[in-house]
């Protein structure tokens, strides 16, 4: 399932790495062998453009010429393989900009899902407090991390908002980013989100990247909170109140944690995201398993 396999992109177990981190300092035949395998395996990805009707069939993507979509199966791939993820499934695919690689420096993509808890209503939003929401976010964090240090993980700093949270009414669509800090981390981590509100549920696209690429990041954003829409019968406006559940939560709740939230637990607004691939640095043995995976293919895994 999805949401096991973003416990781990949170930190809990492996995560992915960029060519800088990959191979260790001054072996420039590890570093030539890296690229290689990087470029070979994004080579091998069959990316789309044009109008994409996501698999489920609630939802369309126009993706112009600075973006490209993957499928789910394609997906699946580069959160595994590339990322070093155990489990890519169970997305509706990943988007990433055209000028930037898939492995490396520089490189983020979004992960696109789908969560089918009931129609959002919208009735709070002019009346959120966003930042008493900050405060409350950042004590839960800071309450949870006690347990994560007791596992043996690094603790996760909620700094702030990188971007404050913003919904348009018109078009339904709410998004948001927090700057995040891992453990003794050099570089602080970017979470980008974006909800869009649907007739049963909600489209979720998170990206992730370093804080240090934040204004890209978000000019891209933004022209993917444009191209993404509902498809007729499946907007927020064709909800039906006598046939349709309504979700036990609103927007505040979307920002501090969605699923998590609708029970109360704002301490596990992390389960939501999609955690910076760059969180762990990864040991020789970790990377050179991860550049033979690239070079010579990924093992059956039909078991």
């Amino acid at each position: 399932m999805f949401k096991r396999m973003l416990l781990v992109l949170l930190g809990l177990g492996p995560c992915g790495l960029s060519a800088a981190e990959a191979p260790a300092a001054g072996a420039e035949s590890e570093r030539a062998a890296f690229a290689a395998a990087a470029a070979q395996f994004e080579g091998s990805l069959a990316f789309q453009q044009g109008e994409v009707k996501l698999p489920n069939g609630i939802a369309t993507l126009q993706i112009p010429a600075g973006f490209r979509y993957l499928d789910p199966p394609q997906a699946q791939r580069v959160l595994e393989d590339a990322w070093g993820n155990p489990d890519g499934k169970g997305t509706l695919g990943m988007i990433f900009p055209s000028d930037g690689p898939v492995i490396g420096d520089g490189g983020w993509g979004v992960v696109i899902t789908y969560e089918e808890d009931g129609h959002v209503s919208d009735a709070d939003a002019d009346k959120i407090d966003y930042n008493e929401l900050l405060t409350d976010m950042q004590k839960s964090l800071g309450e949870q991390n006690k347990e994560r240090r007791d596992q043996g993980y690094a603790a996760i700093e909620l700094v702030g908002w990188a971007a404050r949270p913003h919904y348009d009414k018109a078009e339904r669509k709410l998004y948001w980013a927090k700057e995040l800090k891992f453990g003794d981390a050099a570089h602080n981590t970017l979470n980008y989100n974006i909800r869009i509100l649907g007739r049963k549920g909600v489209l979720v696209l998170n990206a992730v990247s370093g804080m240090q690429e934040l204004s890209k990041v978000e000019q891209d954003m933004r022209q993917v909170l444009a191209f993404a829409n509902f498809t007729p019968g499946n907007r927020y406006q064709d909800f039906d109140g006598g046939v349709d559940k309504v979700a036990a939560y609103g927007l505040g709740a979307l920002v501090a944690g969605g699923i998590a939230a609708k029970t109360g637990l704002l301490a596990k607004l992390l389960v939501l995201l999609l955690a910076f691939k760059k969180a762990i640095v990864l040991g020789a043995v970790a990377v050179a398993g991860v550049v033979g995976k690239l070079l010579f293919g990924r093992k059956d895994q039909a078991n």
